[in-house]
């Protein structure tokens, strides 16, 4: 299978240390679904998505172009894990109501993809797909340390789909019976290690770390340090989250 495939060198890390998404979402999503029969979770990375969606779902079939991903993805008795890309889901015709796409879709090629969710989707399904930007603190000290790492240092070593996501998926075509979303907001707890280890998934890190072969990482630790007073000191971090969804 072809696909941009930017994080299976990081899969474990990216299934310990990405941020998952805030209940509203999942409720705003819920309103909306005409039958909870079978969901399928495109591109599920560690089944942070699906894992949630199964609380409500019959069934939820998370599939991920990546075997690593799949690999280190949580278990659960009303998931099931499938290697497929996301425009040949394998998925039976018909037979699916609600599809969700996490923090993933910048990836994909929009009009394969989309046909398959015609092919797989059963009349009135729902289609729901979200990005999230860069997350920030109450002190403008740290958000601006941040913003720094994200557009200057790292900035050059993004992947050119990067650019959807900084757009909220505005930027995305979107064929469907959209529904309008409001913004949604991620409240977690950080220490300083976990701040760190959540910027370590980023696709920039790595490209920057592969063509370079140096850490951008410690000298942001270094300069981050003296904003937690110890190393199980936590600060509040807050991540928008921005969503597109659909009839079909």
């Amino acid at each position: 299978m072809s696909f941009k495939d930017h994080f299976s060198s990081v899969s474990e890390g990216y299934a310990k240390f990405r941020p998952g998404y805030p209940d509203e979402l999942y409720d705003f999503i819920l309103n909306h679904v005409r039958n909870r029969n079978h969901a399928w979770d495109c591109a599920t990375g560690n089944g942070q998505a699906a894992i949630k969606l199964a609380e409500y779902f019959e069934k939820v079939t998370a599939t991920d172009a990546s075997s690593a991903q799949i690999e280190n993805a949580a278990p659960h008795p009303n998931v099931k894990y499938t290697v497929a890309t996301a425009e040949n889901s394998g998925l039976p015709p018909q037979s699916v109501d609600l599809v969700t796409v996490a923090q993933a879709l910048h990836w994909f090629d929009f009009e394969k993809f989309y046909k398959e969710v015609r092919r797989v989707a059963n009349e009135g399904a729902l289609i729901a797909v979200w990005t999230y930007g860069l997350f920030y603190f109450e002190n403008e000290e740290i958000n601006r340390c941040l913003l720094e790492f994200y557009q200057d240092i790292v900035g050059p070593y993004w992947p050119p789909e990067r650019a959807h996501t900084e757009s909220r998926y505005q930027s995305i075509p979107f064929p469907f019976n959209e529904i309008v979303t409001p913004e949604f907001v991620l409240n977690r707890d950080y220490t300083l290690v976990q701040t760190i280890n959540y910027l370590s998934t980023w696709s920039a890190v790595k490209n920057f770390r592969q063509a370079l072969n140096v850490d951008p990482l410690i000298e942001l630790s270094q300069k981050l340090s003296k904003y937690w007073s110890g190393p199980d000191s936590v600060l509040q971090g807050k991540t928008p989250i921005y969503m597109r969804m659909g009839k079909l």
